[in-house]
């Protein structure tokens, strides 16, 4: 069995850090749709004792790994943004191991729900995504929302925003792949009338694709 046939129907919600992505899947979660975090997949691989961590120590060495042996994030993230060659190899390490335990999740979810949401930061970057997902739903925002929301957030310094948004995909890049958009510049409450209506069309894909199994 395929890994698009132990899923059955699938989305893809991504956008720019900042753009409200979790606070969307709760949205669908509350609608019933089951939702398959690749940011929680990845710290709990990283957490002490994490499958992830042995190969970044042997990668990088014990100095990125902390005291309560989980992954340095502060030391790694500096490291990554200024090294391009340890990004993709800290990916190469994480993304397959990611992949791998978010279809195991969406395959034992699919039980229970009529589709599952894969929420992927990284979704546009990263390779195979598309492939595995019938929809990308981009939530998405402008730049300066995007900073003033990390900024508040994380406490991160405005330049280390900017410098995280330049790393990530372009804005019309998320918009040219996208099937769907969340604009999220106001209040999260505008957007539950569009999340039910989404749910609604996710749910008729969701029947179609099983009736053509």
């Amino acid at each position: 069995m395929s890994p698009s046939e132990a899923v059955g129907f699938a989305v893809g919600l991504t956008g720019g850090i900042g753009s409200g992505k979790t606070a969307v899947a709760d949205m669908f979660a509350l609608q019933g749709a089951a939702i398959v975090d690749s940011d929680a997949i990845a710290h709990a691989l990283t957490a002490p004792g994490g499958a992830a961590i042995a190969a970044i120590a042997e990668r990088f060495g014990d100095q990125y790994i902390g005291a309560d042996g989980a992954l340095d994030r502060q030391r790694m993230r500096e490291r990554v943004f200024a090294d391009a060659s340890a990004k993709a190899a800290l990916e190469s390490i994480l993304h397959p191991r990611i992949r791998e335990l978010a279809i195991g999740q969406a395959a034992a979810a699919r039980r229970h729900s009529p589709y599952v949401i894969f929420v992927v930061p990284l979704l546009i970057e990263s390779g195979g995504w598309r492939d595995r997902v019938d929809r990308i739903l981009l939530v998405d925002c402008s730049p300066a929302t995007q900073e003033a929301r990390v900024c508040a957030r994380n406490r991160f310094d405005a330049t280390l925003v900017r410098t995280i948004i330049a790393q990530q995909a372009r804005r019309s890049e998320r918009l040219q792949a996208a099937d769907d958009v969340l604009v999220n510049e106001g209040p999260l409450d505008q957007l539950r009338p569009r999340v039910e209506w989404l749910h609604r069309s996710y749910c008729e894909y969701a029947r179609g694709s099983a009736d053509r199994l």
